[in-house]
């Protein structure tokens, strides 16, 4: 059960346009208890649905870092916990450690626990529901559900509680709270709207979906986005078959419509204004709503929201969150500390932690970069520079752009000879604070988006 795996082949090259991507193998995705080989020892990467962590498995980390590893935690873009620099016989004390401290309820499971949620759902009055109520259900059926162990290592979740700070991080079934008691699912460019009380299920039912239609177009695809063309998801079949009652959002335009079409003449435009309110309503929830992630500092009276440095916490900075009613890390490369009211705040600042938004290291990312990573052309990590608060940058050490954030982005790019390109331009390793500050302040005529 417990492998290490070596470094990653020569990805497959890219399909053609408009031809299907072809999947030979399983996904390399490292995990818990498949170890992924690395120039700076082993890797494990542990899924963390909704980024959930008691105060007992906050210490566990911590100690598994320093004894095990090399005395740090990675946060991922997915809110998951990388362990690096660990032993190859390792891997039979470390999943022991896990297991005690409940972080691996299922092995057969672990690598697919996939699971983002909106981190401050139920903490600071906002969003529709409290959808880390909803991840932990999830995460319960999908861990119970065998054949739910076939989905990819790669297959996202989304859980956002309508204030749309996740809803942009790239889910295969992205789930989102509406009122009243509802929640619409969002899959493959369709939407349906599902009772609160489904939402769990409902979301479980679609990853099958997705795995019959997989099966069925027969190119191995570990994501949504990658099935053909014509080979979509029946979710409105799967949601039957499941006993969920949807609706389809576009079905909520299709009565107006009709009964516009049938009406006596009347005057065109009583026509349209008609019909314009539920389909101007029926587009918009047809398009997952979309917000900023959590600015770092407060959370409501009793929450504090802190961001990694570079996205890394020393095992002393993952023992600072404490104490904590519970600790959830974030795709922003954070934590939520829930239970610390703002008095904790010169304490987490005095740990290195980033705590306010005006910090200019606030949403500044990078790559392991060198020496852990063969691929990387620098030390990324040492290069970085962080300029004015402003768009997110992440520093990569090659072309693969590992961990980059979602959406609009400064994307740093090591190359041959010590530079770097910033968004192309090429740059000096000695002027990067002035090109980045530029770059992540600077009006754009269009976004640049996922590389």
């Amino acid at each position: 059960m417990l492998a290490a795996m070596p470094p990653d082949p020569t990805p497959a090259p890219t399909p053609a346009p408009g031809a299907p991507r072809v999947r030979e193998r399983g996904d390399a995705c490292p995990g818990a208890l498949r170890l992924h080989s690395a120039d700076d020892g082993h890797l494990a990467r542990l899924r963390l649905p909704a980024g959930l962590l008691t105060s007992r498995q906050v210490e566990v980390l911590a100690d598994a870092a320093e004894a095990l590893g090399d005395g740090r935690i990675s946060v991922t873009s997915r809110g998951n916990a990388e362990l690096r620099g660990l032993a190859g016989g390792c891997g039979a004390e470390l999943a022991a450690l896990l297991a005690e401290a409940g972080l691996l309820p299922s092995p057969t499971h672990e690598r697919v626990r996939n699971i983002v949620a909106s981190p401050a759902s139920g903490l600071d009055g906002l969003g529709a529901a409290d959808v880390q109520l909803w991840a932990r259900e999830l995460d319960e059926r999908l861990c119970a559900a065998p054949w739910a162990a076939a989905l990819s290592g790669r297959f996202l979740f989304v859980l956002d509680d309508g204030r749309g700070d996740v809803t942009g991080l790239g889910g295969d079934v992205t789930l989102v709270a509406a009122d009243p008691g509802t929640a619409l699912l969002h899959l493959g460019g369709r939407t349906v709207r599902v009772a609160a009380a489904d939402a769990p299920r409902a979301a479980l039912a679609a990853a099958r979906a997705f795995l019959t239609a997989a099966r069925g177009a027969g190119t191995g695809a570990w994501r949504v986005r990658e099935l053909p063309e014509g080979s979509g998801v029946d979710v409105r079949a799967a949601l039957t078959t499941a006993g969920i009652a949807a609706e389809p959002v576009r079905e909520a335009v299709r009565k107006p419509v009709e009964e516009a079409a049938v009406r006596k003449p009347v005057e065109e435009a009583a026509v349209r204004e008609d019909i314009r309110k539920p389909v101007q309503e029926a587009v918009r929830e047809s398009a997952p709503p979309h917000g900023a992630p959590p600015a770092p500092g407060p959370l409501g009276p009793a929450a504090f929201h802190v961001l990694a440095p570079l996205g890394r916490l020393t095992a002393a900075q993952l023992r600072a969150l404490l104490p904590a009613d519970e600790v959830r890390l974030t795709p922003w490369r954070g934590a939520v500390v829930v239970g610390a009211g703002p008095d904790r705040a010169p304490a987490l600042d005095a740990a290195g932690l980033i705590t306010r938004p005006g910090s200019p290291w606030a949403g500044v990312s990078a790559c392991t970069g060198r020496p852990g990573c063969a691929k990387s052309l620098a030390d990324v990590r040492a290069d970085a520079v962080p300029g004015r608060p402003g768009l997110p940058v992440h520093y990569s050490g090659c072309e693969r752009r590992c961990g980059h954030p979602h959406g609009d982005w400064v994307d740093v790019l090591a190359v041959p000879g010590g530079g770097y390109l910033v968004d192309g331009a090429p740059v000096p390793r000695t002027d990067l604070a002035p090109a980045v500050t530029t770059a992540r302040t600077a009006p754009r005529t269009a976004p640049r988006t996922t590389r």
